[in-house]
C-alpha cells in the first residue's frame, strides 16, 4: 500500500523559551518560517535576535491549531512531561524533534507517541544565552555549531525531505545520520568534562585548559571511554582528549550550560550527564569514580537550593 504524502508545509512549533529554542525559532523565523511558541500560559513574546552583529525583532504568539511539527529543546529532566502535555494537541501525523544535554531514553519517548507520529532526535553544539523578563528576551546566538539529526522510527524517515531542511535552517549545518548514539557518545564525553567542572568551579569553558585541571580531564575522559567502548560505541582516549579540549578552545569565552543552571540556581542535567555514565558503568561493572564524584558534587550544589 502507498504510504500517504507528507503535509505540506509542516507548521513548526518551538516549546518553551530556552536558549536554544528561541535561537531556534528567530533563525526559522527570519527565513520566513511561520513560528510559535508552545508556554505554560497564553501568552506573546517579544523577542530581540542578536547574531553576527545584528539584530532582529520577532513577535511569537502560541499555536491555535493542532501541532504537526514541534522542536522540543527543554531540559533531559524535563523532557517527558513536555511530551506528555502536549500529546492532545499533537496532529495523528506530528513530527516530534526532542534536544537535550545527555542521553536520552528514545524507547521511553516513543512509548509516548502514536505509531503514526515520528520522533527524532537532534544533537547541536550551537551557543546562545537569554535575558531579559518572560515577555521581553533577548537571544544572543553566542558560539556557531553544528547539529546531528537522526530519525527514531519508521514514520519519521518519511518526513525526512520536510523535517531536514528546517532543521538545517533553526540550527544547522545538519547531519542526518541512521543512528544518533555514536554522535551522543562524543557529545557525552564533551559534556561529562565541561559542563560538572564549569559549573563547581563557576568558571568559562576556556579555563578549563590551565595546566592544574589536566590530570582530572584526562581521567573523566578515559572513564567514559571505558563505558562508552563496554557499550558498544568505542572512544579512542587520544582522540577525545583532542575533541575536548578543542572544544575548550573554541567555546573559551562561553559558560557551560550547567554553570548557568547553577549560578542561576535552578536544577541541572546531571543525571543525564555524570548520572548516565555512573548507571551504566555499574551495569557493566566497571568503576567511575571521577564521574561519581562530579555527580556527587553537582547534586550538593543543588540541595542547597532545590
Amino acid at each position: 500500500m502507498a504510504q500517504p504524502a507528507p503535509p505540506q508545509p509542516l507548521n513548526w512549533t518551538v516549546v518553551g523559551q530556552g536558549a536554544i529554542g528561541l535561537l531556534a525559532a528567530c533563525r526559522l523565523s527570519r527565513h520566513g518560517t511561520n513560528v510559535t511558541l508552545w508556554l505554560r500560559e497564553q501568552r506573546t513574546v517579544n523577542v530581540q535576535f542578536v547574531a553576527a552583529n545584528q539584530q532582529s525583532s520577532f513577535v511569537f504568539s502560541m499555536p491555535s491549531k493542532a501541532l504537526n511539527a514541534v522542536l522540543v529543546p527543554v531540559k533531559s529532566y524535563a523532557v517527558i512531561s513536555a511530551v506528555q502535555q502536549l500529546k492532545a494537541n499533537l496532529a495523528a501525523d506530528a513530527q516530534l524533534v526532542i534536544s537535550h544535554n545527555g542521553m536520552p531514553d528514545l524507547a521511553l519517548l516513543q512509548a509516548q507517541l502514536l505509531p503514526s507520529q515520528g520522533l527524532w532526535f537532534l544533537t547541536t553544539t550551537h551557543g546562545a544565552v537569554t535575558s531579559g523578563t518572560e515577555n521581553q528576551i533577548r537571544v544572543e546566538h553566542t558560539g556557531g555549531g553544528q547539529s546531528v539529526l537522526a530519525p527514531v522510527n519508521a514514520v519519521a524517515r518519511l518526513y525526512a525531505r520536510q523535517v531536514e531542511p528546517a532543521m538545517h535552517t533553526a540550527l544547522g549545518p545538519v547531519q542526518q545520520v541512521e543512528d544518533i548514539l555514536p554522535f551522543l557518545w562524543h557529545k557525552l564525553a564533551v559534556n561529562a568534562v565541561i559542563n560538572p567542572l564549569t559549573a563547581i568551579h563557576n568558571c568559562r569553558n576556556g579555563e578549563l585548559r590551565q595546566p592544574h585541571y589536566r590530570r582530572q580531564l584526562e581521567a573523566i575522559i578515559a572513564e567514559v571511554c571505558s563505558v562508552a567502548t563496554a557499550s558498544g560505541y568505542p572512544l579512542d582516549i587520544a582522540a577525545t582528549n583532542d575533541t575536548v579540549r578543542s572544544v575548550m578552545e573554541k567555546t573559551a569565552q562561553n559558560y557551560s550550560s550547567m554553570q548557568q543552571d547553577i549560578y542561576r540556581k535552578r536544577q541541572t542535567e546531571i543525571d543525564a550527564i555524570s548520572g548516565f555514565i555512573v548507571r551504566q558503568a555499574n551495569k557493566l561493572g566497571l568503576n567511575v569514580p571521577e564521574n561519581m564524584q562530579l555527580q556527587q558534587q553537582i547534586l550538593q550544589l543543588q540541595q542547597r537550593y532545590l
